[in-house]
């Protein structure tokens, strides 16, 4: 019968492979919860310049529309995605905290923390 990769044994030396396989198997959890962190927070920063920037487009829309019903509302249902866009972005974060917190996993935003369990 022939191994599957799983199956092979990697040995007590073997650190995994990448960027997140150097250094000591210790270090694995405090790798992955810095990478969801920074991931986490540049998506954050992303959505609030996207919010930022169609809140400016839109304002400009209001200004360029010329007393045109139109391109008014227009520019405020762009404006108003925008408003509604961030507050998601913002409620998300409370609402994984309230679902850890209801499913046990009071510190479902620090990952390692769970990984370690020792919480």
């Amino acid at each position: 019968m022939k191994n599957l990769i799983a199956d092979i044994p990697l040995g007590p030396g073997f650190q995994g492979v990448g960027p997140l396989g150097t250094g000591q198997a210790s270090d694995a959890g405090t790798t992955f919860n810095s990478a969801l962190s920074k991931v986490i927070g540049v998506m954050t920063v992303v959505a609030f310049i996207w919010f930022t920037f169609q809140m400016v487009i839109g304002a400009i829309r209001i200004l360029a529309s010329g007393g045109d019903k139109g391109a008014v509302e227009a520019a405020r249902k762009q404006i108003t995605t925008g408003i509604i866009g961030v507050v998601i972005v913002v409620a998300a974060i409370f609402i994984v905290s309230l679902l850890g917190t209801i499913l046990g996993l009071h510190n479902i935003l620090n990952p390692i923390c769970i990984i370690n369990n020792n919480c």
